[in-house]
């Protein structure tokens, strides 16, 4: 087996070399704005997941996975060359949900937002139940005349 940190930068360059890779070879008027975003490589580098987005509504995504899908073998052969290993690591094409997650975040955000003005539009006009201050402060004995 390898070491990890051999993983990682295999890994790495797997990123770069596929991204190259389909920008320069893959033909198909399917592929859209496609960008890697991530690469992960087994231990026995056989097997790698590629990590992808696409700019687009969701037609334009399935287009585009059917079209990596489609090119596979030869970005499997040009990464495969490329990185100088004996065997060629498998890929599997991912669609990152991590656009979709950070919208998402990004609406709670502003609901809590809201939440939080409305809040304070209530709180400006409220009054305390009793004293301001309810704890009751001591006189230091500078402060007591005698």
């Amino acid at each position: 087996m390898s070491d990890a940190a051999k993983a990682r930068r295999l890994a790495g360059r797997l990123k770069e070399l596929t991204a190259t890779a389909i920008r320069q070879h893959v033909k198909d008027p399917r592929l859209g704005m496609v960008t890697v975003t991530d690469a992960k490589l087994t231990p026995d580098f056989r097997e790698a997941k590629v990590f992808y987005t696409v700019f687009g509504d969701d037609e334009e995504r399935a287009a585009s996975a059917a079209a990596l899908d489609s090119a596979k073998g030869l970005l499997r052969s040009s990464v495969g060359k490329a990185l100088g290993l004996r065997h060629s690591p498998s890929l599997t094409f991912v669609a990152d949900q991590l656009p979709d997650q950070v919208n998402h975040i990004d609406e709670l955000l502003a609901k809590a937002a809201d939440a939080d003005a409305r809040v304070n539009q209530l709180a400006a006009g409220a009054s305390y139940a009793q004293e301001p201050n309810p704890y009751k402060e001591t006189k230091k004995d500078d402060d007591v005349e005698g």
